[in-house]
């Protein structure tokens, strides 16, 4: 059994640029980056996957987790700001795996049709980690099948997809295609991406696994600290 866990804790950036009210509630960024690190230094997961970590969230990640190893990937694109001059001395944007124990790289890229979305894949303890996140429009079908690539290259290990999807698992699993099996949440389940309007799906989070299977998936609230919650799950390879 391992535990892994997945979040997108919402780069400073995108949230002023959008309008999210995270912005509202933490004006003080440096106090929302030390929050955030200190939720995540507080999991128990095996492995726990971030997207949208700004440069000054992995130098705060980095400074308090000194036991676990930090896999990072710093896309192509870097956040502009739109509105008024950032805050963040680092405004660099990264996937994030934290790993417990030996873990070794085995490919970090942008996707080719966006350099602000990518994958982050390692190997530990005999499983192929993939930290993700997805466009959202038409262009994640590449993406997907990048993924499925990725996920594919070891076949003789179990793979985990973690991240943002920004789709509903349904979409997920019929374009990883057979093999893939997207985790089922509960109907009572908090929403992964609550939304208050639109016709976007609020389930956009997602545990994929290849080879192995998903014992319990929970949907955990942020707190307010991300426009996301937290999904954690626990697997059986």
């Amino acid at each position: 059994m391992i535990t892994v866990a997945t979040w997108n804790v919402l780069h400073r950036i995108h949230a002023e640029n959008w309008y999210e009210d995270v912005s509202s509630r933490w004006p003080d960024e440096a106090a929302r980056i030390d929050a955030v690190t200190a939720g995540v230094a507080a999991r128990t997961e095996w492995a726990i996957a971030l997207q949208e970590v700004s440069g000054d969230q992995l130098i705060s990640l980095r400074a308090a987790l000194p036991g676990r190893t930090i896999h990072s990937m710093q896309y192509v694109r870097v956040p502009t700001a739109r509105r008024h001059a950032s805050a963040l001395r680092d405004p660099s944007e990264h996937l994030v795996l934290i790993v417990e124990g030996p873990s070794r790289e085995i490919t970090a890229e942008s996707f080719a049709d966006d350099p602000g979305k990518g994958a982050l894949a390692v190997s530990a303890g005999g499983v192929v980690l993939i930290a993700t996140h997805v466009t959202g429009d038409r262009r994640r079908t590449k993406q997907l099948a990048r993924l499925a690539e990725m996920a594919s290259v070891t076949p003789e290990y179990p793979a985990v997809l973690l991240g943002d999807f920004n789709i509903d698992g349904a979409t997920v699993a019929s374009s990883l295609g057979a093999g893939f099996t997207v985790a089922d949440l509960a109907p009572s389940s908090l929403a992964t991406r609550p939304r208050t309007s639109g016709a976007k799906s609020q389930f956009i989070d997602h545990v994929v696994v290849r080879d192995a299977t998903v014992r319990e998936v929970v949907v955990e609230d942020s707190g307010g600290l991300s426009d996301h919650n937290l999904v954690r799950a626990t697997i059986a390879l």
